[in-house]
């Protein structure tokens, strides 16, 4: 009896070591990718990309961070945990590809975008032009030192000769969302936006599209941080974002996926 007892406690021993072994050998192959992307890529991402991802991938947890793309810029360069930038413009990947910061094979041009003009959708005002903006009184843009689109719009404006008039008329937002928000909420009577974020609202209205001629291409890059750890992890994520499926998704809300 005593031999029997004996066996069978060795036996559970051996059942739970096996078991510790399993579950620590699981909760080695997880890994997570920290994720900061720019603020007008908010909705696509969390809403269906990273899910899509998750249900590829399980385990691989993807976590994400969302702003201005000058402000992730200057978090990478501070030495935040961060393992894939998407940034709203080439500006601050090759800035940071110039400190040595990104893996430089892993920079890929991965969307486009456009900027436009809107108005609150419930506006009475009537404007067709991109150029018409100096008619308004209170205008919406970001923050030209470190918002893409901010950026994007004083470029464009200035190659307007319209710059010196929209600047004294300007509030400067942090972030393209906020920016939106204040156009939305009637804060503002008309502001300089991605065609992506217009698009997610119907608070506000198009009323015209920057001229191609007076703006730089609206080019999205994403890469891999240097300092990071799990690299096969994030480029499996980058390898997603440019399959067929994704570019789809991408596609529905409003932007351009490169070829």
């Amino acid at each position: 009896m005593k031999r029997s007892m004996r066996f069978l406690g060795l036996i559970l021993g051996l059942a739970m070591i096996l078991t510790g072994c399993g579950q620590s050998a699981s909760q080695e192959e997880e890994s997570v990718i920290t994720l900061a992307a720019a603020a007008s890529l908010k909705n696509c991402l969390d809403g269906e990309l990273i899910p899509m991802f998750r249900e590829q991938y399980p385990e691989i947890q993807v976590e994400a961070t969302y702003d201005s793309s000058g402000k992730l810029q200057a978090q990478i360069e501070e030495g935040a945990p961060i393992n894939v930038f998407i940034s709203a413009a080439m500006k601050q990947m090759e800035a940071l590809d110039e400190k040595e910061l990104i893996i430089k094979d892993s920079i890929k041009a991965l969307l486009e975008n456009k900027i436009v003009l809107i108005v609150p959708a419930d506006s009475d005002t009537f404007i067709e032009t991109f150029e018409e903006i100096v008619k308004m009184e209170r205008i919406a843009v970001g923050d030209p030192d470190s918002v893409p689109a901010g950026q994007y719009a004083k470029e464009a404006l200035i190659n307007l000769n319209l710059w010196e008039i929209v600047e004294s008329k300007a509030s400067l937002g942090t972030n393209v969302t906020e920016v939106l928000n204040w156009v939305a909420e009637g804060s503002a009577d008309a502001g300089i936006v991605y065609s992506t974020d217009a698009a997610f609202t119907d608070k506000v209205k198009v009323v015209a599209e920057a001229p191609a001629e007076s703006v730089a291409q609206i080019i999205y890059p994403v890469g891999i941080v240097k300092s990071t750890e799990g690299e096969e992890a994030a480029r499996k994520f980058i390898v997603f974002l440019e399959t067929e499926e994704a570019k789809a998704v991408f596609e529905s809300y409003g932007f351009t996926a490169n070829q």
